[in-house]
């Protein structure tokens, strides 16, 4: 399998973990205490398998940045979060950052 799955799969775990945090509740809810554990194993375990053909730093760099934007994004949804300005701008340069690492990087999958 491409290691580009594994880290769509690890982003997707990652952002499902901690998009949970709130709802445990300081440790009193259970279910989103099991979501959260489950989430962040099921990302590290996707992240190693990654890092065995994409280098750390790009892998890492590709999983915070989606990560970022994504549970930007399902706090939007889930908690009524909004951003601002600033926030806006500053995703977009995390994407910009990940698209270039992506698409222009020797490491970066080429």
């Amino acid at each position: 399998m491409s290691p580009y799955v594994y880290l769509a799969i690890a982003v997707a775990a990652e952002v499902v973990a901690t998009s949970s945090l709130k709802a445990v509740d300081g440790l009193a809810r259970p279910l989103p205490l099991l979501i959260v554990l489950l989430g962040y194993g099921l990302s590290f375990w996707m992240l190693t398998l990654v890092l065995r053909s994409i280098p750390v730093g790009v892998a890492y760099a590709i999983w915070a940045g989606l990560g970022i934007v994504l549970v930007s994004v399902a706090a939007y949804f889930l908690y009524q979060q909004k951003l601002d300005a600033p926030a806006l701008i500053g995703i977009a340069l995390i994407v910009s950052g990940v698209v270039v690492i992506r698409l222009f990087s020797a490491v970066g999958g080429h």
